[in-house]
This record gives structure tokens, C-alpha cells and sequence, in this order.
């Protein structure tokens, strides 16, 4: 029997029972959409993270005194200076877009009628590039408020909003920092919030590095920032700024250098790990529906033992029978498969046309492998009634009631 008369047979035999077809291959369509919309869930959810991370800086390095001395003395000279930031800046030269030191003290300001602590950092113009932050209002400070120790500040979204009611209001404002006066220039926010787990917190005033210095007791850059030109450079620049570092303090110092890229990474592995736990669920329904279709066909070839015996005496050979309902169960599946494919990527590409600005990406990779697999299915759990029809004895399937 040719293979295009084989699969007409198949075809008028799907017809002839649409019902039973239909929920039978409903199995491989819930199961071929969840593949579908698992991936896309993961690859979104992956993509999101990534670029959260990416915001705050995946090209980040940040150095810190860790410990290494008890004497008061000793480690006042063991903290990280501004002289340390200069000198990475000398060493590593283009192969960074710029590095910035932190140095952090805290005052207490009446805000809404209440005195409330408010941290107060100190840095330089460098640091709204590399900690990539958003002007909301005014400016941000230059090289020559640092240079020239202006007393000017910047202040976060939600303190200016606290103190002055809007962003704009605040600019030009006159406000008090341990004793001195000091105008508002800026107000600013994260681009990507850290959540206060960075030096910025939700109030927070930002003030020249150079002036900060009349507050504290002693330089203390905690943390420097060192922000790579090239993420590939990341790890070997860490190694140099931890070289800088220790060269340039007392042997036993430790310093902390950290970046990025291993939480990067790890939300890579985590994504990884939680797309192949949900694609292994969907598996598992696709597994089912594959044996309800070699139950169904099961029941099929005993429901047809007659026309098979009757097909056979009239010179079908075992071949054609094994093809005809191995055919019948691979349509089923690839039916309910490509139905399924259609289902799951609904979801992505209506949201792509009602939210124009909001993409979510489709993997060609699964729409592939949950074709695939839908074909295996079929031809696999299609094995057995196929060849259990083909394997009918004529004689006594004429006789069958």
C-alpha cells in the first residue's frame, strides 16, 4: 500500500470517530502549550533578572576594608582611601569607564515637623555615572563643586518630596548638614533600586567628597566603585584592584573585591535549572497523553478486527496494516502537538498586541523541540496497536463478534 493511500485510510478512520479523536489528542495539547508558555515564563523571568542586574551593573566592581587589625591607629591607615581610587584610576587607566569612592556619615534633619537620621555620603562626579543614577530634577554635582569644595547637595526622589513636597520645589533649597549650609542643586533616584541594600537608601543626601571630609574622624571609602569598560575584562580587574590595594597598605590588610558577574551567573544556573524542572513536568503530561493514545488505539484495533481481517483477505499485507494505524497515532499526536504549539504562543504574541512596549520572547528552540516530541509520542506509543493489528490472524479476525 502506498503511503499516501495509507494515510487516506488513516484520515476517513479520524473522521469517522472526531470525538474520541479530539479529547484524545487534547492530552498533547495542554501538554505541547505548557512546554510553550514554561519556557516562555523562564526565559522572561531569566531576562527580567539579567536586566535588573545589568541596571544596578554587571561590569561593577566593588573594594572595601574587610579587617585585619586591632589597633585603632593601624586601621585608620588600613581603610581605603580617595588616594586608592586615584591610583586605580592611573593603573587600569581605558580599560574603565571611571571609579568613585563612598565615604558615608549620617546626621539628624527635621523632616514633616520630626528629627529623623538621614544618611549623608560624599563622592564625586563620577559617581551618578558609575552608579547609574537618574536625575529627576536640577543637576548633578560637577568636578568643580568637588574641586572646589562647594556646598551643594542632591538629594534622593523621596526625601526631596519629604522636605519641599515635589522634585522641582526642592532645587535651590537651603538645608543644614552638621551645622553648614548647603544648596540643593539635584534630586536623583536609581535607575535599577537596590532596595537599600547599597549605600543609597531611600532618604539619602548626597554631598562632594572633598567637603564630606569636615565630618568624619577619618577617610574611610567605603565602598569604592570601579566601573569596567568591557565585562569580559571584569574578573581580571578585580585581581588588579585588589593587587592595588594590598600594595599600597600594611601586609595582613584584607580587602573585600566583589562584582557581579557571579550573581549573574548563578541567576544564569537558576534559570537553567527551573526551566528544566518545568519542562520535565510538562514531560511527564505529555508521557500520559501518549499512553492514553495507545489506549485508544488499543480499544480501535479491537474495534476493527474485522474490517483488518477482511482487508487482509483481500491482500493487504501486515506492513500496510502496521502502517495505516501507525499513521492514525502519529496524527492524533502531531495534531494535538501543532494545536497545542498554536495555543502556547498565543499568550506571548496577543500581549506583544496589546502592549506594545512590553515584548516577551518566544523560543524557536521549544516550539521545535515540542514538535518533535509530539511526533515521537505518536510513533512510539502508536508502536504497540500497530503492530498488535498487524499481527492479526485474517482468518480468525473474519470471525471476531
Amino acid at each position: 500500500m502506498p503511503a499516501a493511500e495509507a494515510l487516506r485510510f488513516s484520515l476517513q478512520a479520524l473522521r469517522a470517530n472526531r470525538i474520541r479523536t479530539l479529547l484524545t489528542a487534547l492530552g498533547l495539547v495542554i501538554g505541547n502549550a505548557s512546554v510553550i508558555l514554561v519556557v516562555t515564563i523562564s526565559l522572561t523571568s531569566r531576562d527580567y533578572i539579567l536586566e535588573q542586574i545589568r541596571g544596578i551593573g554587571s561590569n561593577l566592581i566593588s573594594a572595601y576594608y574587610e579587617a585585619g587589625s586591632m589597633t585603632s591607629a593601624k586601621v585608620d591607615a588600613d581603610f581605603v582611601k580617595m588616594a586608592d581610587v586615584e591610583a586605580v584610576r592611573e593603573q587600569l587607566g581605558d580599560r574603565i569607564v571611571a571609579a568613585t569612592g563612598v565615604i558615608t556619615n549620617y546626621d539628624r534633619m527635621l523632616i514633616e515637623g520630626r528629627e529623623a537620621d538621614v544618611a549623608v555620603i560624599g563622592s564625586d562626579e563620577h559617581y551618578p555615572r558609575v552608579r547609574n543614577l537618574a536625575i529627576l530634577a536640577g543637576r548633578f554635582m560637577d568636578q568643580t563643586d568637588v574641586a572646589l569644595r562647594n556646598k551643594v547637595a542632591m538629594l534622593t526622589e523621596r526625601l526631596a518630596r519629604r522636605l519641599y513636597g515635589s522634585q522641582p520645589a526642592a532645587i535651590g533649597q537651603i538645608l543644614k548638614v552638621h551645622g553648614l549650609q548647603f544648596t540643593v542643586i539635584g534630586t536623583f533616584k536609581e535607575k535599577t533600586e537596590t532596595f537599600g541594600l547599597s549605600e543609597l537608601s531611600s532618604e539619602t543626601l548626597l554631598i562632594p567628597v572633598t567637603v564630606i571630609r569636615y565630618f568624619v574622624q577619618a577617610e574611610r571609602v567605603d565602598p569604592m566603585y570601579v566601573q569596567v569598560l568591557r565585562s569580559g575584562d571584569v574578573e581580571a580587574a578585580a585581581g588588579v584592584v585588589r593587587r592595588i590595594l594590598e600594595g599600597r597598605h600594611r601586609p595582613g590588610a584584607r580587602y573585600r573585591v566583589q562584582t557581579l558577574t557571579a550573581i549573574l551567573d548563578t541567576a544564569r544556573q537558576i534559570a537553567l535549572v527551573l526551566t528544566l524542572v518545568l519542562v520535565m513536568v510538562s514531560a511527564i503530561a505529555l508521557i500520559i497523553s501518549g499512553i492514553g493514545i495507545m489506549n485508544i488505539m488499543l480499544v480501535t484495533v479491537t474495534e476493527r478486527t474485522r474490517e483488518i481481517g477482511l482487508r487482509m483477505s483481500l491482500g493487504a499485507t501486515r506492513r500496510a496494516i502496521l502502517l495505516q494505524f501507525l499513521l492514525e497515532a502519529v496524527l492524533i499526536s502531531v495534531g494535538g502537538g501543532l494545536l497545542g504549539i498554536l495555543l502556547g504562543i498565543s499568550g506571548p504574541l496577543a500581549v506583544r498586541f496589546l502592549a506594545p512596549g512590553f515584548e516577551i520572547p518566544i523560543s524557536p528552540l521549544s516550539v521545535a523541540i515540542a514538535f518533535a516530541v509530539s511526533f515521537l509520542v505518536g510513533l512510539v506509543f502508536g508502536i504497540l496497536p500497530a503492530n498488535r493489528a498487524a499481527r492479526l490472524n485474517p482468518t480468525e479476525a473474519l470471525r471476531y463478534e
